[in-house]
């Protein structure tokens, strides 16, 4: 009778043990899972938003085939017919601290094409004066807004090759374009993003690297107070500088 009873209290004491941590352990392992699952996707998030961003538009171009996409084969001779078609050379930017005309060069035609389509597709609006070095430059056609990437994707995924070679010099007021961040030795230019020379009387350290296709010929005094502004270390304004873009000629 004491075996049988004693046997009887292992099982019960084993079905409570059971009980106990079949209730308590997923618990734990599911909050360390999920805690883990948060820091990871925000890394990831932050850090990836433009290439996402990128490759979702591009799936979204290949299937609906709403658009041309221009690419690294069919650029150049797109702007090389571009350019002929349309000679419009004037184009407003406009702040909220102002606005300035820009002269594009009919020397550097590939550029000067691709900044007046770009213009007409309407991807400078909203974009931000996203680099403000004091004393030397400003740098325009980037944001952190996730439309930028999908005016991007739907433009297309291209470079402009270098047009160095006409003799402009980086004086003050001049706009250049900044070359791409890929492994790039032949200076091959984004076409996103330009640059305007602020310092005086140039920075002429840049002729020879970057294509200058375009000078600042009215109210440089913008730009000038555009420079002034305060930056984090990434050299970002604290102030967004939102620009909008016309063509006046």
């Amino acid at each position: 009778m004491f075996l049988k009873s004693l046997h009887l209290f292992t099982i019960l004491v084993l079905i409570i043990l059971t009980s106990c941590n079949t209730n308590t352990e997923p618990k734990k392992k599911s909050a360390v899972i999920n805690n883990d699952n948060a820091k990871d996707t925000t890394a990831i998030q932050t850090g990836e938003v433009k290439e996402s961003t990128k490759d979702s538009i591009t799936k979204e171009n290949k299937d609906t085939n709403e658009s041309f996409v221009l690419t690294e084969e069919n650029a150049i001779p797109f702007f090389h017919e571009y350019a002929k078609e349309h000679k419009e050379h004037k184009v407003k930017i406009t702040t909220q601290y102002g606005s300035f005309i820009i002269n594009l060069f009919e020397e550097t035609p590939y550029h000067r094409a691709n900044f007046i389509y770009l213009t007409k597709k309407g991807y400078f609006n909203n974009t931000y004066f996203h680099r403000v070095v004091k004393n030397f430059i400003i740098q325009g056609g980037n944001s952190d807004n996730i439309d930028t990437g999908r005016k991007r994707g739907k433009i297309g995924a291209y470079l402009l090759p270098p047009d160095t070679k006409k003799g402009f010099k980086h004086h003050r007021g001049t706009v250049s374009v900044p070359s791409s961040e890929i492994d790039n030795p032949h200076k091959l230019a984004s076409p996103y993003e330009f640059f305007i020379v602020v310092q005086k009387p140039g920075a002429y350290h840049l002729d020879g690297k970057y294509t200058a296709f375009g000078k600042v010929i009215s109210g440089m005094e913008v730009v000038d107070k555009i420079n002034k502004l305060e930056t984090d270390n990434r050299e970002w304004p604290f102030v967004n500088v939102i620009m909008t873009a016309e063509i006046v000629e």
